[in-house]
């Protein structure tokens, strides 16, 4: 077979074999197996939760084991169309078998990433935090762009974005805010940009024009319901109102509606002012923090599982993920994967999901990749 159609083929296989491992390709063939004849089972409806619980693991176990399969079926029977082409001279059935083969290496890696949202919580509306880093106007001003960035990619996936917290810097930019991004699979999705992006660039704020670097984190957590139990004791509790800034409305910097709570056995601070009312953004705040320490206990047990656990740090050198070089050359680099970009506007105007992907099959091969971040 041409090189063109081997490289189709290696993509099929390489997609099919990320989503086998995720699956745990055997034990979910069992499962699917004893989930079948559950569900066969007609005592199983007296208790209709559990019984929503398991067909609704059937059926995701169902599509992505037949996904596979019929990917596999049309990637033979185009193999088939391209090597008689071949034998018999004849280009347009080859040609044929080739197209039909680059589209499937599209659909496995649309369903290889859909594989890959299997977490706990990975079907989950999400909270999106970012803080600026120290540095300023300058730390603050990138944290704005990194706000813009997470909202275009977010409308570019057809999520709905509202905003829950927004803290104004001084002269330009933000100090932090907390979007909240609906949609299936949002928190999926967006779990692994959780890290320390930095950013370098010509400073418009510099009047010599020198070279700045700056960092803001963003932290990923998922929106929870009522069915996961997060217990806090109320005197762990540190609870602040405040005057909100930034867009909101008539209320803004009128009344103290904003609430601000801090959980001090783990620092984590959670914040809301999104509402007129001082009780429905308390309300809002304690469910982002029981959002963040239901995120604290997913990180920590997956952690715990390939024996690395480390808290957020200080948002500076040594902690990012990714890399923005704007000047002297232009490049986005994410330093987990290794996979890069060379024209930092489209990223920065929402084009995340090369990113998002490439860091979601890091998750099930456990492959480092070794990346220098260069100035």
């Amino acid at each position: 077979m041409r090189a063109e159609g081997q490289a189709h083929i290696e993509r099929i296989e390489a997609a099919l074999a990320l989503v086998r491992q995720s699956l745990d390709w055997e034990r979910a063939l069992r499962r699917l197996d004893e989930l079948d004849a559950r569900v066969q089972d007609p005592n199983l409806w007296d208790d209709p939760k559990q019984a929503q619980a398991v067909t609704q693991e059937q059926k995701r176990l169902e599509t992505a084991i037949n996904t596979v399969r019929e990917i596999e079926a049309e990637m033979a029977d185009a193999m088939e169309f391209v090597e008689m082409g071949e034998a018999e001279g004849d280009a347009e059935v080859e040609r044929e078998g080739l197209d039909t083969l680059a589209s499937l290496g599209e659909r496995a890696d649309r369903d290889k990433v859909q594989a890959l949202l299997s977490g706990e919580a990975d079907g989950n509306d999400t909270y999106l935090q970012i803080n600026a880093g120290a540095g300023g106007t300058e730390s603050q001003d990138w944290a704005d762009m990194l706000l813009r960035m997470y909202a275009r990619w977010a409308e570019r996936r057809g999520f709905k974005v509202e905003t829950v917290e927004y803290a104004a810097g001084e002269q330009a930019g933000i100090k932090s805010a907390t979007l909240l991004i609906k949609g299936e699979n949002a928190y999926g999705y967006a779990k692994t940009e959780s890290g320390v992006h930095r950013l370098v660039r010509i400073s418009p704020y510099d009047s010599s024009a020198r070279r700045h670097t700056s960092f803001s984190s963003v932290w990923v957590y998922p929106v929870i319901d009522d069915d996961i139990d997060i217990e806090i004791n109320p005197s762990d509790l540190k609870i602040d109102t405040y005057r909100a800034s930034g867009a909101g409305g008539q209320h803004v910097n009128t009344t103290d509606s904003a609430v601000r709570i801090t959980h001090q056995p783990t620092g984590i601070v959670v914040a809301s002012q999104n509402d007129r009312s001082q009780h429905k953004n308390r309300a809002t705040a304690m469910n982002m923090l029981k959002a963040r320490l239901f995120e604290r206990e997913m990180a920590e047990r997956e952690a715990a599982a390939s024996g690395e656990y480390q808290e957020k740090s200080e948002i500076g050198w040594g902690h990012q993920i990714r890399s923005y070089v704007l000047q002297p050359y232009q490049m986005v680099k994410d330093l987990r994967t290794g996979v890069q970009s060379p024209t930092p506007d489209d990223v920065l105007d929402g084009a995340l999901d090369q990113f998002i992907s490439a860091a979601l099959a890091q998750r099930v091969t456990g492959e480092m990749v070794d990346v220098e971040d260069e100035d």
